[in-house]
């Protein structure tokens, strides 16, 4: 792709064959003089292009075995890397980093680099040799999740559907026909139920050895030092699960409450969480990706032309794989290619309004990979996961004000907005649920099956609505958290989405009363990379990173008031 950035260290024709084509590079490095500041820049920014080019070429082999994962050269070709190349490269970094930290560059790199050097500082803290294979096992195990999920269908009236594609029937508005979705759904989810719990239990015991080897009592605390929670503690975490037990789930009770009454059953059942509550066919509001992408560049662009000229140059590029087929992983991203300097956005899209909502939020991520093009070392392009996500959140909830481009119809586009807000915050709970289950998981690493099935049940009850009757189909309770994948594949990584919830909620806020302010400063959070601290950075967005039952309860608040005006 002509679009890559001037290289100066590695060859015009790089390419990752196998670790003779690579080495060199790391030996380069790794004889290079690190005394004076001249020589520390240009150490920076070899190291920077040889680490931007590996990750891109691991990009390319994710994205294949995602595309489809029964192909069976793109799966050899990421387990070639995972099992052959990555090791070694970890390794090698390793040795680098060490020696830039001895170096006597150091305290120059520390007083101007502050942010990467505390993530070196890091890196080198929990570094163990020993951990690369079980890093590579867990990588295939990670994989091995969503190529199950990928593989199960089920078939309702003579049809098979994806996963995906039956849940959109949940929203049709015969209640029988929901139920029997609903109930064939689950039946597939139940017969693979335990070798899910058989899979989880195989990659805890990896994670529990990860964090022994370095040096961690368990792996929760080791993953909140490794996932670079530097700004707030694991006690902070379990504070933010009670206030949204407090703040949040007395809404969520309304909501359900509300739905229940409009669609005047005795008792709300879980497959009627989706449809319609005045009885409306579902928001349809495309019918091909092609639609689809016709309509995301229409509202991007009346956002900001940028944002619009971005997303026509991923689609150009043929960046952009949208549509829900049988062997496609589950799930959506965006994944940034900074040697190339642009994004690749992977979704299920099915034709609901939900996919495009993800379309709006997986978008918001590929801008800010394409706003932090212009730093020069990938250590400021690499955003933490509550930075990352408030980019991506903040456009859902933008986008919003633009939607009349989409839908032309004033009471469905009334509806539309009702759904994102709804959506907004039933979602919270559920994540605090997630995590607060993953706290249990790993400082509990010895369980069984049934005692991990008992302690979800029991903490998804503190989160879970009372308003829904799970009688009959219990199993969908217990086993609920086998959906979320990235209790599987990103171990952790899930909290962050509701502190960036709330930091999306106050940005909308403030662009409902300010847009053009407002715009400006979500552009100039993202052009910061990671070159501030998180707070600092929720500052230049013109809002606070705060997670307070305070802070919360004001949010919510104001989101209360604007679904009133929707009901």
């Amino acid at each position: 792709m002509n679009s890559s950035k001037n290289m100066t260290f590695l060859s015009s024709n790089f390419s990752i064959t196998d670790w003779n084509s690579i080495e060199s590079y790391f030996n380069h490095l790794n004889e290079m003089p690190l005394t004076t500041e001249d020589e520390l820049n240009k150490f920076l920014l070899y190291k920077s292009e040889l680490e931007t080019a590996i990750d891109e070429d691991q990009a390319w082999r994710y994205i294949h075995v995602n595309i489809d994962t029964r192909d069976e050269g793109a799966k050899k070709a990421f387990e070639f890397f995972i099992d052959e190349i990555e090791p070694k490269v970890e390794s090698w970094f390793n040795k680098i980093d060490k020696k830039l930290a001895v170096s006597a560059a150091m305290k120059v790199f520390e007083k101007k680099h502050i942010i990467p050097a505390r993530s070196l500082k890091k890196n080198i803290e929990i570094f163990r040799e020993e951990n690369l294979s079980i890093f590579a096992e867990l990588q295939k195990e990670e994989q091995e999740y969503g190529s199950n999920i990928s593989e199960m269908t089920v078939i309702i009236n003579e049809k098979v559907y994806t996963l995906k594609q039956a849940t959109e029937l949940l929203q049709e508005n015969d209640r029988s026909f929901r139920e029997q979705v609903y109930k064939n759904i689950l039946a597939k989810r139940v017969e693979k139920s335990e070798s899910f719990n058989e899979l989880l239990s195989s990659m805890l015991r990896k994670r529990y050895k990860i964090a022994v080897n370095a040096g961690y009592k368990n792996y929760r605390d080791y993953q909140h030092y490794n996932l670079g929670r530097f700004d707030y503690t694991v006690e902070d975490i379990q504070d933010f699960h009670q206030a949204i037990i407090l703040e949040v789930n007395p809404l969520v009770d309304d909501i359900m409450q509300h739905r229940k009454r409009k669609l005047d059953v005795d008792r709300l059942k879980p497959w009627d969480l989706q449809v319609d509550i005045e009885g409306k066919a579902p928001l349809r509001p495309f019918t091909t990706t092609t639609i689809l992408k016709e309509n995301a560049k229409e509202c991007f662009s009346s956002i900001s032309s940028d944002f619009g000229d971005i997303f026509s140059l991923l689609d150009k590029e043929n960046l952009l794989d949208l549509d829900s087929r049988i062997g496609k992983a589950p799930g959506g991203f965006n994944y940034p290619l900074h040697k190339s300097n642009r994004s690749f956005i992977f979704m299920n899209a099915t034709g609901s309004m939900d996919d495009f909502e993800t379309l709006m939020h997986e978008g918001g991520h590929a801008f800010h990979a394409l706003y932090c093009k212009h730093w020069p070392l990938i250590d400021y392009k690499n955003t933490p996961a509550e930075v990352a996500e408030l980019a991506s959140m903040s456009m859902e909830l933008i986008s919003m004000e633009h939607w009349e481009q989409v839908l032309k119809d004033t009471s469905e586009l009334k509806r539309a907005k009702r759904m994102l807000l709804e959506g907004a915050i039933i979602i919270l709970p559920w994540i605090a649920a997630v995590d607060k289950f993953q706290h249990w998981l790993y400082t509990n690493p010895e369980h069984t099956h049934h005692e991990r099935n008992l302690a979800w049940t029991r903490i998804y009850k503190e989160f879970s609505s009372p308003i829904i009757d799970w009688e009959g189909v219990e199993e969908a309770f217990v086993f609920s958290w086998q959906r979320q994948l990235h209790i599987f594949e990103m171990p952790f990584y899930y909290i962050e989405y509701a502190f960036a919830q709330l930091g999306a909620i106050a940005i909308w806020k403030h662009y409902k009363e300010n847009p053009d302010l407002t715009l400006n400063q979500y552009k100039n959070f993202m052009k910061k990379g990671y070159s501030l601290t998180i707070q600092e950075i929720y500052k230049e967005a013109g809002i606070e990173f705060s997670f307070s039952k305070e802070y919360l309860g004001e949010l919510i608040g104001f989101i209360k008031k604007e679904l009133d005006r929707l009901y």
